[in-house]
C-alpha cells in the first residue's frame, strides 16, 4: 500500500523549527491525531530517524491551525509538543516561537488575505484561551520573509514578525503569581513562580552554589544540579496549579543571576531536564515579568529601565531576547516581542500507510 501523504509546511518560528497542519488534514480524534504527529515527527527515537522532527524538543514541534468561528479572531492555533523519545504528544502550553510562524501560514494556506505591506492576523491559542495579534509584513499579496530583522539565535536577518499579546497572565496556572505569594521557598532554596504566558520556576543561581555564567554543556552534565531542579519542579506544580508535573514539560526551571552584557537579567532555563540553549518565547516573557515584581527573587539583580512601555533584555545562552512590557501604575497589562520566520519546505509528509484507518 502506498504511504499516507500530509499536506504540511515546515517553518523555522523564532528559533525553533515545526511542522505545520491545517486541522482538517488530520484526524479529529486527539488519540488518533496523537499518533499521527508521532509518526510524522519519528517519535520515540532520540534521533528521530524515521520523520522530520530534528531529533531536539527545539525541532521537534507541531503546529495545528483552523480558520476562526471566534468573532474577531482570524485563525485557532493549537500547539503540539511532541517529545522526541517517548510517545507522547504535550498540549500543556504555548509556544511562541512556533505562533510567530502562524501568521504567515495563515495566509500561505489563504486563511486570511494580505492587506497591503502589513497584514494583521488575529490569533486565538487553543493550549491556553488568550489572544495574539501578529503584524506581518506582505508584498504583492504573499508574505515577505527577507528583511533586516535580526533575533538571537538564528543566522542572518529576516523580515520582522510583531506578536502583540492580549492578557496572558496566568494563562496556565489561573493567575500571574499561582501560589498567591512573589517568593516561595522550596527544598530551602528561594524561588519565585509565576505564569505570565509560561509557568516558570526562577531561582537564583548563587543559591545553588553557581554563577550563572555556566555554559550549556557544563549545565547539562551536572546530574546532581538537574537532580537539585527535578525535586523542586515537581513540588511547584501542584503550588501553582498544574497537579502532577512527573510527565509535562512545564513549568520551566530558570537560573538567574545578574546580567552580563548590558541586558536587564541573565538567564539559564531547563525545559524541564535538558538547558535551552537561549529561552523560550513565554519564558522570556515570564522571566521578564519577574524582574518587574517587587519581592521576587529577582530583586537586587535585575537591571530594568523606570517607565511604563519598557524593553526589557532578558540574556541567555546564546544572545538576549527581548521583551516589550506594558504597565500601568506598577500593573502588567500587555506584552509584546520581535520575532522572525522563514517558510522552508511546502509539501507532504510521508506516514505508514496503516495509519490512513485513523480518518473517516
Amino acid at each position: 500500500m502506498p504511504q499516507t501523504r500530509i499536506p504540511c509546511l515546515m517553518m523555522r518560528g523564532g528559533t525553533s523549527k515545526g511542522a505545520y497542519f491545517l486541522a482538517d488534514d488530520l484526524p479529529a480524534d486527539p488519540a488518533q491525531r496523537d499518533r499521527v504527529l508521532l509518526a510524522a515527527m519519528g517519535s520515540p527515537d532520540p534521533r528521530q530517524i524515521d520523520g522530520i522532527g530534528g531529533a531536539d524538543s527545539l525541532t521537534s514541534k507541531v503546529a495545528i491551525i483552523r480558520a476562526s468561528t471566534r468573532p474577531g479572531t482570524d485563525v485557532d492555533y493549537l500547539f503540539a509538543q511532541v517529545v522526541v523519545d517517548q510517545p507522547r504528544v504535550d498540549y500543556g502550553q504555548n509556544c511562541g516561537n512556533i505562533l510567530a510562524g502562524v501568521g504567515p501560514f495563515a495566509l500561505e494556506r489563504g486563511l486570511v488575505a494580505a492587506q497591503g505591506e502589513q497584514t494583521a492576523v488575529r490569533i486565538y491559542m487553543e493550549n491556553t484561551g488568550q489572544t495574539a495579534t501578529a503584524l506581518v509584513q506582505t508584498i504583492d499579496g504573499q508574505v515577505r520573509y527577507d528583511g533586516a530583522a535580526i533575533i538571537d539565535g538564528v543566522p542572518g536577518s529576516a523580515a520582522p514578525v510583531i506578536v502583540r499579546f492580549d492578557d496572558i497572565a496566568g494563562s496556565s496556572c489561573g493567575a500571574l503569581l499561582p501560589t498567591g505569594q512573589v517568593r516561595d521557598r522550596i527544598d530551602g532554596i528561594e524561588v519565585t513562580c509565576i505564569d505570565n504566558g509560561m509557568p516558570v520556576v526562577l531561582l537564583r543561581a548563587a543559591d545553588l552554589g553557581l554563577t550563572g555564567r555556566e555554559s550549556r554543556a557544563d549545565l547539562n552534565a551536572d546530574e546532581g544540579l538537574k537532580a537539585r531542579l527535578e525535586s523542586i519542579r515537581l513540588q511547584a506544580g501542584p503550588l501553582m496549579n498544574l497537579g502532577d508535573v512527573s510527565a509535562r514539560t512545564v513549568p520551566k526551571m530558570s537560573l538567574i543571576a545578574a546580567p552580563m552584557d548590558g541586558g536587564a537579567i541573565s538567564s539559564r532555563t531547563f525545559i524541564p531536564h535538558t538547558c535551552h540553549a537561549s529561552i523560550g518565547v513565554f519564558g522570556a516573557v515570564s522571566v521578564a515579568s519577574a524582574c518587574l515584581l517587587e519581592g521576587s527573587v529577582a530583586e537586587g539583580l535585575a537591571q530594568v529601565p523606570e517607565g511604563a512601555l519598557l524593553n526589557v533584555s532578558v540574556e541567555h545562552p546564546s544572545g538576549e531576547f527581548t521583551v516589550e512590557i506594558r504597565r500601568d501604575n506598577g500593573v502588567i497589562t500587555g506584552c509584546g516581542l520581535l520575532r522572525t520566520t522563514r517558510l522552508l519546505f511546502d509539501g507532504v509528509v510521508c506516514i505508514p500507510a496503516d495509519l490512513r484507518s485513523l480518518w473517516p
